[in-house]
């Protein structure tokens, strides 16, 4: 029986469907230790009895590492290096079995990531022997960080793939017949999501054009919604009343200004729908390949939103099925069954 132990932050849905294939295999046992849950994403995560789960916040350093020494187990996964109880665990089993790190931070050939791989020998390798990255723009980094190939696993984030394809193939038929003219953001309300500038090019889109688009916004912050008769704000809305709203809507759009990956991109691209994106955005190296299945437009520009909106209203209902027939091909690269590959190859390497 193979023991794995996950020492987390802020826990989301897309990971717990990861588990929920891992605990699949007969020979796992899990435990996750996790952060409290963020109050602006207040999921309700309902764990499979296969999992065993604490609370980071109810164990000191030396309860924790206890705690680990009595589960004894085979693999460690450690989100990031910034919890230091965590990295204290990670150092007393580094020489003895697989402790992998993860981080989705894109290589952008900053002063402080150039400074981050040269003392990475003294921050990071004495408390990991592997690293997990969503894809390509963190692989470099990982490289740098001087991890080696055969120590990168990739494909980290992955949505669940499953759910959102289902609603792929059940509204495929009835958006061909009658495409829903929306726009559909989900995500913070926070200024780095760039949703102001995505409000003011649809508004300026709509003052110039008149266009019979909506434009549906799904998330909290501390943005206050900006009010127009075609812009919908819906709140947060869990998981499982999501499909409400991918049956809806048409177009998905993310604005950020800063995104090291962007699950949400790849749930969207598994339903079948055109992306568009910003720059920032991590996960356009995966499945948004600008022209043929979306477009990216420029960071925190609504003039450049705007024109790439425009393009997707202009395109027919067949065009835009086509272009969402792509992303969905595209989505299947990363599925929760390849993540629990992934993780499991560690243990035939060592």
């Amino acid at each position: 029986m193979h023991k794995i132990v996950f020492l987390y932050s802020e826990l989301a849905g897309y990971f717990l469907s990861c588990i929920n294939e891992l605990t699949k295999r007969k020979d796992v046992e899990v435990y996750i230790v996790r952060w409290p849950v963020n109050k602006e994403a207040p999921f309700n995560f309902k764990f499979s009895s296969h999992v065993k789960v604490y609370n980071s916040k109810d164990y000191n350093d030396f309860e924790l590492i206890q705690l680990i020494e009595e589960i004894n187990p085979d693999v460690i996964y450690c989100s990031g290096w910034i919890d230091k109880a965590y990295l204290k665990v990670c150092k007393l089993y580094r020489n003895k079995i697989p402790v992998i790190v993860g981080f989705d931070n894109q290589w952008q050939g900053k002063i402080k990531q150039h400074i981050a791989s040269l003392i990475s020998f003294k921050k990071i390798h004495p408390y990991f022997n592997y690293c997990w990255v969503p894809g390509k723009p963190q692989y470099e980094y990982a490289l740098r960080l001087g991890f080696k190939a055969k120590q990168i696993l990739t494909g980290f984030y992955s949505a669940d793939y499953n759910l959102f394809h289902s609603f792929y193939e059940k509204y495929l038929q009835v958006k061909t017949q009658d495409f829903p003219k929306r726009f559909i953001y989900i995500g913070r309300y926070y200024n780095f999501k760039g949703i102001e500038e995505m409000w003011q090019a649809f508004i300026n889109l709509d003052k110039r054009l008149n266009i019979d688009w909506e434009l549906w916004c799904l998330g909290t912050g501390d943005i206050s919604p900006i009010k127009h008769p075609k812009i919908k704000h819906i709140g947060f809305v869990q998981p499982e009343n999501i499909e409400e709203f991918v049956s809806k809507t048409g177009v998905f759009v993310l604005p950020s200004r800063f995104e090291p990956w962007g699950v949400v991109v790849h749930e969207f691209a598994a339903a079948g729908f055109p992306l568009l994106c910003s720059r920032a955005v991590g996960a356009n190296s995966a499945f948004l390949e600008d022209g043929i299945n979306g477009y990216v437009f420029e960071i925190n520009n609504a003039m450049s939103i705007e024109k790439m909106m425009e393009k997707m209203i202009l395109k027919t209902p067949e065009e835009l099925i086509a272009m969402g027939n792509k992303s969905a091909g595209k989505a299947a690269t990363i599925t929760p069954e390849k993540w629990v590959e992934s993780l499991m190859s560690v243990l035939s390497k060592n």
